[in-house]
C-alpha cells in the first residue's frame, strides 16, 4: 500500500514548508526552558506550574477544513497537525513544547470486546447516546472477549520510511505510538452497557458490576502484558500527553522519551472514571477503584482523575500507586484543593 507516493507535488511543498516552520520554532530558546519547566513541575521541584492549552474539539473551528490546502487524507491530517503545531506555538503560546521530530504511529486495529457497539447521534464531535447491547447478563456476556491488537508492520514501516524521505532534510522522523488515553475501564463498561443501565447497576446487578469490571481489567491487563512482551511500548516521559492536562516530561523514571520496548513501570499510567461523578464516593470505592488500583499499580508514575471532582473521593485515590498529578474539576475549591494535596502531587 502506497501512501506519501499519492501526494501532489502542490501537498508535498506546502507539507515540507510547514515541517520547516516547526522545526525551526523547536529550536527556539524558550523550548529548551520549557521542558526544564515540566520536568521540574512533574518532579515536584517548583512552584512555579506550566501553563497548558488544549483546545480539543476547538481545534476545529479554530482550524475548519476550509483552512486546510491538501486533499489527500493523509497529506490533509498531516497538514492539520504541522498547523496545530504552529499556531500553538505562535497564537496560543502556553508552554507546550514544540517538537522537534515528526511522529509516525503503527497503523492498527483492535478486535473490540467481541460485539459491535452501537450509538445514537455524536455526528461532528457532538453528545450521543449508547445503546446497549448487553442487555441481558445472563444471556449476553458470554458474547465478549478480550480485545486483540492487529498490526499492519509492514505498511507501518512503509509509511515510516515514505515519512523520512518526505521530511528527510527539514525534521527527523521517528515511530511513535500511544495505545490508549485512558485505563479508567467505565468508558467501556458504558459502551457496552449505556449509561444510564450502568448507573442502576450499581444498585439492581452489584454482582455484575463486579463481573464486568473484572472482564474489563483483566482485558486491558492482557493486552498492556502483549504489547510489553513484545516490545511495542513506548515511554510518554517526554514531550507526550499525559493523563488529563499535562506533558510527561519526568526525571523520576529511568526511560528515555520516546524510547521503544520499555517496560510499563517505565511510563505514566493513567485512571479516570468521569462518568461515576454522579455516584457516592463509596460505590466508587467499592465497584471502580479496586481495578483502579490493580492498573495502577504496574506503572512506575500515575495521573488520576479527568472532570469528575476528586475532593470527596480522597481517601481512596491518594493509595492509587505512584500518583503524581490529580486532575482538579473547574468547580473545585482552591483551599480544599491544596490542603488534600499539599506539595506532594500536582494539582
Amino acid at each position: 500500500m502506497q501512501y506519501v507516493d499519492k501526494f501532489t507535488n502542490k501537498e508535498i511543498t506546502l507539507l515540507r514548508k510547514l515541517a520547516e516552520q516547526v522545526y525551526a520554532l523547536s529550536q527556539r530558546n524558550c523550548e529548551s526552558e520549557k521542558m526544564r519547566l515540566w520536568t521540574q513541575h512533574n518532579d515536584l521541584k517548583t512552584n512555579r506550574p506550566p501553563i497548558f492549552i488544549d483546545p480539543e474539539n476547538g481545534w476545529k473551528e479554530i482550524m475548519p477544513d476550509n483552512v486546510l490546502e491538501c486533499t489527500h487524507p493523509l497529506a490533509r491530517d498531516w497538514e492539520f497537525m504541522l498547523r496545530r503545531h504552529i499556531y500553538q506555538a505562535t497564537v496560543l503560546k502556553d508552554d507546550r513544547v514544540t517538537p522537534d521530530c515528526f511522529e509516525i504511529p503503527y497503523l492498527f486495529t483492535d478486535t473490540g470486546w467481541g460485539v459491535e457497539l452501537h450509538k445514537r447521534g455524536g455526528e461532528h464531535g457532538g453528545a450521543y447516546k449508547i445503546l446497549s447491547v448487553i442487555e441481558d447478563y445472563n444471556k449476553d456476556f458470554e458474547k465478549l472477549h478480550f480485545p486483540q491488537f492487529i498490526i499492519d508492520f509492514e505498511g507501518s514501516d512503509q509509511l515510516l520510511i515514505q515519512a523520512q524521505e518526505l521530511f528527510r532534510d527539514i525534521i527527523p522522523v521517528r515511530r511513535y505510538q500511544s495505545w490508549w488515553w485512558s485505563l479508567g475501564l467505565t468508558w467501556s463498561y458504558i459502551d457496552l452497557r449505556g449509561y444510564e443501565e450502568f448507573l442502576c447497576d450499581f444498585i439492581l446487578e452489584p454482582e455484575n458490576v463486579h463481573r464486568m469490571m473484572t472482564f474489563l481489567c483483566d482485558g486491558n491487563l492482557k493486552c498492556i502484558d502483549w504489547l510489553e512482551e513484545n516490545g511495542l511500548l513506548f515511554a510518554n516521559t517526554g514531550n507526550h500527553y499525559v493523563g488529563s492536562g499535562g506533558l510527561g516530561y519526568t526525571d523520576t523514571l529511568s526511560s528515555v522519551p520516546g524510547q521503544q520496548n520499555v517496560l510499563t513501570s517505565e511510563m505514566w499510567g493513567f485512571v479516570e472514571s468521569q462518568e461515576t461523578v454522579s455516584v457516592s464516593p463509596e460505590t466508587y470505592g467499592e465497584f471502580i477503584f479496586p481495578y483502579h488500583r490493580k492498573l495502577a499499580s504496574r506503572f512506575g508514575l500515575n495521573c488520576c482523575c479527568c472532570c469528575e471532582p476528586f475532593e470527596s473521593r480522597w481517601n481512596y485515590l491518594k493509595q492509587l500507586p505512584g500518583l503524581r498529578r490529580v486532575s482538579c474539576s473547574p468547580w473545585s475549591k482552591r483551599e480544599v484543593t491544596e490542603e488534600l494535596l499539599g506539595k506532594n502531587y500536582i494539582a
